[in-house]
């Protein structure tokens, strides 16, 4: 192989449409168990956090990776909450991170959104995935480490 021969098994550099089907062929080529839930939707369990890949938009053009606190707080915790957020949205690129109460419980959530309408390359997509996964994951062990007492939640186990 010359010096600037790519092997044949590098992934495309090429851009395409994004699709359930190209987010699903990479998480399986890392190995990763992943699942379509009962509404179509593509997601798995990291360290018992669930993330979900949704393709939004008019043309399912952005990749969102968003996960969910395994944890849930009381509905008056929101404040405390949204600081930790403002804090992390303000000082970092991603994850976009928001509360919401569900069911009288504080749920806390990830987002790393992507514009994708020009189409990605395979090794990009994989770096999209893992930044959302990733990012994500740390926000969320940040987390569990200030809220030490949070009560576990079903979903995420």
């Amino acid at each position: 192989m010359g010096f600037f021969t790519k092997p044949s098994d590098a992934p495309s550099t090429q851009n395409a449409p994004v699709t359930r089907e190209r987010v699903e062929a990479y998480l399986a080529s890392q190995g990763w168990r992943y699942f379509v839930d009962s509404d179509g939707d593509l997601g798995g369990s990291w360290d018992g956090k669930v993330f979900f890949f949704f393709l939004v938009g008019k043309d399912a053009e952005i990749l969102q990776v968003r996960g969910r606190w395994d944890r849930t707080l009381p509905a008056d915790a929101e404040a405390q909450v949204a600081l930790v957020a403002n804090e992390v949205n303000r000082d970092k690129i991603w994850p976009k991170v928001y509360c919401r109460v569900e069911q009288g419980r504080l749920a806390v959530y990830t987002e790393v959104s992507t514009d994708l309408g020009l189409g990605v390359a395979d090794d990009q997509l994989g770096q999209l995935v893992e930044c959302g996964l990733f990012t994500g994951l740390h926000l969320l062990e940040e987390l569990d480490e200030r809220f030490p007492d949070a009560a576990r939640d079903a979903i995420g186990a």
